[in-house]
């Protein structure tokens, strides 16, 4: 019975319109047809019946409902594809409660103002672009629940611990496509933090799709940096693993992408980095390499390294194919 009611409660073609499906055509009986989001279609295929509530795609076979949509399109099972559905439906209008909440508390506390400003966060104008937050524990939840939210739903989405606790504590928040990132102001705990769920979608990806050549970087203190120095054709995939929606993104037509990870002295940037390249190369995209000096990434290059908007202009390039 609640699975029943969960397929009402999420007409398919809602959740696929928020998962970037754009339909080709309308054809008989309300039915739509577009390309499959889930394999590479080249010719509309894709077919939706939104008062059935179920697809099916002519080119790989596969079809079903809202549950089934999302077990194939995140690549999860059942029981997962439930979860993120549940999430995906009561999450927005909390984390959006949250989310202003920790915005009014950034400049309420100096140690975070301090903290972007040390990590190169300077501009007002990509504080309110960003909505950049501030999580300092222990007032979140008396928060939310004077809103009506029962501590229960708190818990369920990650906001509050099993005891009770605030989650995010002493942490600089990013609200993202359905979760928030949350970095750590203490050495002493994890530095990156999300709520249980997918990371979501490339980020500010609406902005950074309208331009021909896009930058891609691992991390948002990355973007920042980036963004404040002029290029906002930056894009961000929190990572260096791009997941399924991502990748699909980044795809969505032919483009150039340059990609600016991290220059690790291990190596594991560059390598994620060429194992990206071959993937987007083998999708028709026109991919470039930015060499940054060595040890640094984009942050660290206009924050550490004195870098300027010039400088990385002279990167890109120089960019590798």
């Amino acid at each position: 019975m609640a699975i029943d009611e969960l397929k009402q409660q999420i007409p398919l073609l809602d959740y696929l319109q928020a998962h970037d499906w754009q339909q080709a055509r309308p054809i008989s009986f309300g039915r739509l047809l577009g390309l499959c989001p889930l394999h590479a279609d080249h010719k509309p295929s894709f077919l939706v019946d939104p008062n059935k509530n179920l697809f099916y795609c002519y080119g790989c076979g596969r079809g079903g409902d809202v549950i089934r949509f999302a077990e194939l399109y995140h690549q999860v099972r059942f029981p997962q594809a439930v979860a993120l559905l549940h999430q995906w439906r009561g999450l927005p209008p909390l984390l959006h409660e949250a989310a202003g909440f920790y915005r009014m508390q950034l400049h309420r506390h100096s140690e975070a103002v301090a903290y972007l400003y040390q990590r190169g966060v300077r501009s007002p104008e990509l504080i309110e672009h960003m909505r950049i937050g501030y999580a300092p524990g222990g007032c979140l939840r008396g928060w939310l629940t004077q809103f009506g939210y029962p501590l229960q739903t708190l818990r369920q989405a990650g906001l509050v611990t099993g005891s009770g606790y605030d989650t995010y504590t002493h942490r600089v928040v990013f609200p993202l496509e359905g979760n928030l990132y949350g970095r750590s102001l203490s050495a002493a705990a994890p530095p990156h933090r999300f709520l249980p769920g997918a990371k979501g979608g490339l980020y500010s990806w609406e902005q950074a799709r309208q331009y021909p050549e896009i930058i891609l970087v691992e991390g948002l203190f990355d973007y920042a940096a980036l963004w404040q120095a002029g290029f906002h054709n930056v894009t961000c995939s929190m990572g260096t693993h791009l997941n399924v929606h991502q990748h699909r993104q980044l795809c969505d037509r032919m483009r150039t992408v340059y990609l600016a990870f991290d220059a690790d002295t291990n190596g594991s940037g560059q390598q994620a980095e060429q194992s990206l390249a071959c993937r987007l190369k083998q999708q028709g995209m026109n991919v470039r390499r930015v060499l940054l000096p060595d040890g640094h990434d984009p942050n660290s290059f206009f924050v550490e390294g004195g870098g300027d908007a010039r400088q990385f202009q002279v990167l890109l390039e120089a960019a590798l194919p």
